[in-house]
């Protein structure tokens, strides 16, 4: 097994999303990840308690529960095409996009890479949700300050296997599956040819 390389962490990149769809007996498909330019920032907190059980006068057994994630994610403004995709709205004959009160949100793998002061470790949320962004403008001062999209998202466990997230560091051995990250969601231990 080859040893992590580098120390520390930086720098938010390489934000995709890929549409989720849940079948019978909950088998999970992705369809073909989209890139969001432009990511600003992501923060996540863990969800799930513990729960102690005392017996012996002490702390005799503690278990954890594994809810997943849940925070924001900031971008400098949602492609179109993520528009459609995840928040299912649509375009019309004149390229503008509706909004409309029967829009369904669908769920999607969230990917994305840190940097390193080695090299970047890509990460993968299997089953993710978000609220739709909050729109805001405003006004120009003496600098162009951009304004950014925000959206609250959840993450948790797939439904056909448990899986929550999947993390890739790259190593001298997984060059191959660490560059093709991104061009669909990944499967741990799967070889890429």
């Amino acid at each position: 097994m080859s040893k992590q390389k580098g120390k520390v962490k930086f720098g938010l990149c390489n934000v995709h999303v890929a549409k989720m769809t849940i079948g019978e007996n909950n088998e999970v498909t992705y369809g073909q990840p989209i890139k969001i330019p432009g990511a600003v920032k992501l923060s996540l907190d863990a969800e799930g308690d513990n729960e102690p059980f005392y017996a012996d006068n002490v702390k005799y057994f503690e278990s954890f529960a594994n809810n997943g994630y849940s925070g924001d994610l900031e971008v400098a403004q949602l492609p179109d095409e993520v528009l459609k995709e995840i928040f299912g709205q649509k375009v019309d004959d004149n390229g503008g996009i509706l909004e409309n009160i029967n829009d369904v949100i669908s769920p999607f793998a969230l990917m994305y890479q840190i940097e390193g002061d080695q090299t970047g470790t890509r990460f993968c949320y299997y089953h993710t949700t978000a609220s739709r962004p909050s729109a805001e403008a405003n006004t120009t001062e003496d600098t162009k300050k951009p304004d950014t999209d925000t959206l609250s998202i959840t993450t948790s466990s797939r439904p056909d296997t448990g899986d929550i997230r999947y993390r890739l560091a790259q190593n001298d051995t997984n060059k191959a599956v660490y560059d093709a990250f991104f061009n669909k969601v990944p499967k741990p231990g799967e070889k890429v040819v």
